[in-house]
């Protein structure tokens, strides 16, 4: 399977690394001709504002909503903010707007109050969970499940092909989640 992952900012290596580790082809995405042939993309956390910036220079951004629509996705962290339909605080204006979620951005604090933790991640209990800067799902469509829960708060949900994570999986050792995305 041949995944992309955004490369524009963030934690770009990491997921390379973790999609390689499971035996699949790892394209960075920089500008538009980069998502043909993709199977699957990998949103990465970072710094969203920034990620928004970047995707209008690189004339990425309808291009890769157009994608995302049509194949699978997963957003980690600042990745989530990308897909989402809202954004908290109220006002500021969703990048790709195409999973019915709300999100609040920094929900955990700023960069000094990332943390770490366990969680139940699609049924398996005591999944690593590494938050940075995390944002927080305070709203959910009623065609998005939770698929990841941490002290009752959901940090993880899907809607059909889209995946959202408050926390970066590929900061740990563990592939699973990965893995029950590639499958």
């Amino acid at each position: 399977m041949r995944v992309g992952v955004l490369a524009l900012q963030g934690a770009v290596r990491e997921h390379l690394r973790a999609v390689q580790r499971l035996g699949h082809t790892g394209i960075e995405v920089r500008l538009p001709h980069h998502l043909h042939g993709l199977d699957a993309i990998i949103l990465p956390g970072g710094e969203s504002t920034a990620m928004r910036r970047l995707l209008d220079k690189a004339e990425l951004l309808l291009p890769l909503r157009e994608f995302v629509l049509r194949k699978p996705t997963l957003g980690t962290c600042a990745g989530a903010i990308l897909l989402a339909k809202r954004l908290e605080p109220a006002g500021e204006a969703p990048v790709l707007g195409v999973l019915d979620v709300t999100v609040q951005r920094n929900a955990y604090g700023s960069q000094m109050d990332s943390f770490t933790g366990a969680g139940d991640v699609a049924g398996v209990s005591d999944f690593p969970l590494v938050f940075i800067r995390a944002p927080r799902f305070t709203a959910l469509g009623p065609n998005v499940s939770a698929v990841a829960l941490w002290q009752n708060h959901i940090v993880g949900v899907r809607a059909g092909l889209l995946w959202a994570l408050a926390f970066h999986p590929e900061l740990t050792e563990d592939l699973r989640l990965h893995a029950m995305f590639l499958r």
